[in-house]
């Protein structure tokens, strides 16, 4: 059973990887985000259109491993529609899970990264673009990194 799982996170990544959702740059974004691995080369910038409290539409650009780019397109995913409270509860349960493997609460898709604290290194790529929507939400204009992350 755990291996199917596995497997199935595994093809869940990869289609994200290879066919990001979201994919490209919102000319009438009021919000965006650069983003920067440097432990893997990871790069991305967020684009958001706020209404309100409320992400009318989100977007990104960028390269990065399979793994930076999977998260960042499941994240466009979720916020979608959601508020910046939505958002910013929901960063806190994907930081626990992928650094503990901790799964607080309903992640929905986003499970496919519970794996992911098992692989120290990789943990970087999974959380860049949650760093940088969080910064997009402060309207934070100075790039965000992972260097300060554990």
């Amino acid at each position: 059973m755990f291996d199917e799982l596995n497997d199935l996170y595994q093809q869940v990544i990869l289609d994200h990887c290879k066919q990001p959702r979201n994919f490209h740059e919102m000319p009438a974004a009021t919000r965006s985000a650069q983003g920067h691995n440097p432990l893997c080369g990871d790069q991305l910038k967020l684009f958001l259109a706020l209404d309100g409290d409320t992400i009318g539409d989100i977007s990104f650009v960028g390269s990065g491993c399979c793994i930076s780019k999977a998260s960042a397109s499941l994240l466009t995913e979720f916020a979608k529609g959601k508020t910046k409270a939505d958002v910013e509860k929901m960063f806190a349960r994907v930081h626990e899970m992928v650094t503990t493997g901790n799964v607080q609460g309903d992640v929905g898709k986003l499970a496919v990264f519970a794996g992911v604290h098992k692989f120290p290194a990789r943990v970087k790529c999974a959380i860049l673009a949650w760093h940088a929507v969080m910064a997009a939400l402060k309207g934070d204009a100075k790039p965000v990194t992972t260097e300060s992350e554990s």
